[in-house]
């Protein structure tokens, strides 16, 4: 492995996220702001979404390292399309209180003593909902209605909510989510990094793992890794893996823009690609899908006794039509007549009928 040839102490770009290798980026600085920002308000909901590998659960393994447990008892739950009652089983659970069995009016009745129980110690409950965005409706409704429960008129619990982007899109543009909705104080969402941001990421989480400057990095690597990774920390970890697997393997010593676009090659003849899908020219189909209008045409022709003419499809399907016009004033005429001659004959019949009625009277 490239840390023992490198001397390293732990693995600096591994995938599973580790709150040790917290490096404080822009979009991050500004999410721990927000955050501190909600905690000190001590109620209602905090949302953070960000794309997948934006670091949501780094960001939430750093808060639980920053959190005090002598104020905040926190809760952390991922959510895996959880149905209402589960969630609230799982809720109780965490506040040390045995919902097994229990209906939902005494599951929320034990949750409320569980609540009180921990406000009693002087601490207010966090509870910390990662994969949001799976969450149904009623689910999000429970804890809008958990986010009730009150103690001398300080809320006992409040709520953290991470999630892909499409959860903040549920979250503005639901009806049924409004009530929920004006009830968060906190929201932002993590931006990958910027292009000056990378060579930070990177030295930093080498430094971590003990990096005493071997390999080196050259200026033109740090563009290159952004280009490949667009700045989401994943993907750079998953690349920065490769490479210095890659620097390791070939005693390199120096890791550069040739280095690194080498490695991107291998990445991409490793990985398996679907055939492509062959499509025909419009040009080699045509004849096949012409020959058949032209039978069908002339079909339609001897049916409707139109002589065939000696031309393009464009000309004898103008000639079709023209005919077909004809054929409907043709039809209209006929039923013209047909009505007026019905007419005519109900009136005379109308008449006979008038003057019987008048003679019997």
């Amino acid at each position: 492995m490239y840390e023992e040839h490198f001397g390293l102490s732990d693995k600096p770009f591994q995938l599973t996220p580790d709150p040790k290798f917290w490096v404080d980026t822009a979009t991050h600085r500004k999410a721990m702001a927000y955050l501190g920002y909600g905690l000190a308000q001590g109620e209602g909901f905090i949302v953070i979404t960000g794309d997948i590998g934006a670091g949501k659960t780094t960001l939430v393994g750093h808060l639980m390292k920053m959190i005090d447990p002598a104020n905040l008892n926190p809760i952390h739950i991922v959510s895996s399309a959880i149905e209402a009652d589960d969630l609230l089983r799982i809720v109780s659970a965490g506040l040390g209180v045995d919902g097994e069995g229990l209906s939902k009016a005494e599951l929320l009745k034990s949750i409320e003593r569980g609540l009180h129980a921990v406000a009693r110690t002087g601490r207010r409950t966090l509870l910390i909902v990662d994969e949001a965005q799976a969450l149904p409706v009623s689910a999000l409704e429970e804890l809008r209605m958990l986010s009730n429960f009150q103690a001398g008129g300080h809320a006992m619990l409040q709520i953290f909510l991470l999630g892909q982007p499409e959860f903040r899109d549920r979250l503005h543009g639901s009806d049924s989510l409004e009530q929920l909705r004006q009830r968060v104080i906190a929201l932002h969402h993590l931006d990958p990094m910027g292009p000056d941001e990378i060579a930070t990421y990177v030295g930093h989480r080498l430094q971590v793992a003990g990096w005493r400057g071997n390999p080196d990095f050259a200026d033109d690597a740090f563009p290159v890794l952004f280009r490949a990774t667009d700045g989401v920390p994943r993907r750079l970890n998953q690349l920065m893996g490769r490479v210095m697997l890659h620097a390791a393997i070939t005693d390199a010593t120096l890791i550069d823009a040739a280095l690194i676009n080498a490695v991107r090659a291998d990445a991409a003849r490793d990985t398996p690609v679907a055939p492509p899908v062959v499509k025909k020219p419009f040009a080699v189909a045509a004849p096949a899908a012409e020959s058949d209008i032209a039978l069908r045409l002339a079909a339609l022709e001897a049916k409707l006794g139109t002589p065939p003419v000696d031309s393009g499809l464009a000309d004898r399907m103008a000639a079709l039509e023209a005919r077909i016009e004809e054929q409907d004033a043709a039809l209209r005429r006929v039923l013209t007549l047909l009505v007026d001659w019905v007419e005519g004959e109900a009136a005379p019949n109308n008449a006979r009928r008038e003057a019987v009625r008048g003679a019997a009277a």
